[in-house]
């Protein structure tokens, strides 16, 4: 999976992924031009689909009509001596069976996105020096 983000100007972004871009921005009370979500939003809302999508692919794998389903994500960034927070809210049908429910929110936990953030994580990182279009 590759993502490119390419500076239109101050903090405005695109980014590519595959065949599809997004703009991405700070929003203006921390310099941007809040023409887009900023990149810690991303990563809530990267959150929040892959858990919804993981429960919903869950559910169609078992036969069961699970209809409506919302995931919301607040996050908090780690700050001194406290770590990162992730407060997600399952939103599901009521008329869904306390076994069903108990199976989506364990499935919730092993979206791709959350066993990412959960495990160890290592970055490699290189500088290339190109000549850039202005």
């Amino acid at each position: 999976m590759k993502a490119t983000a390419t500076r239109e100007n101050q903090f405005r972004h695109v980014v590519k992924v595959r065949g599809h871009e997004m703009g991405v921005d700070e929003p203006t009370e921390t310099g941007g031009s809040d023409t887009g979500p900023s990149p810690q939003e991303l990563l809530a809302a990267s959150l929040a689909s892959c858990t919804a999508v993981t429960m919903e692919m869950y559910a169609q794998r078992k036969g069961w009509d699970i209809g409506g389903v919302e995931v919301a994500c607040d996050y908090t960034p780690a700050d001194r001596g406290c770590p990162t927070r992730f407060n997600l809210v399952l939103r599901l049908p009521e008329d869904l069976s306390p076994e069903q429910v108990e199976r989506l929110r364990i499935i919730a936990a092993k979206c791709p996105v959350h066993r990412t953030l959960d495990g160890e994580v290592m970055f490699d990182e290189r500088v290339e020096r190109v000549s850039l279009a202005h």
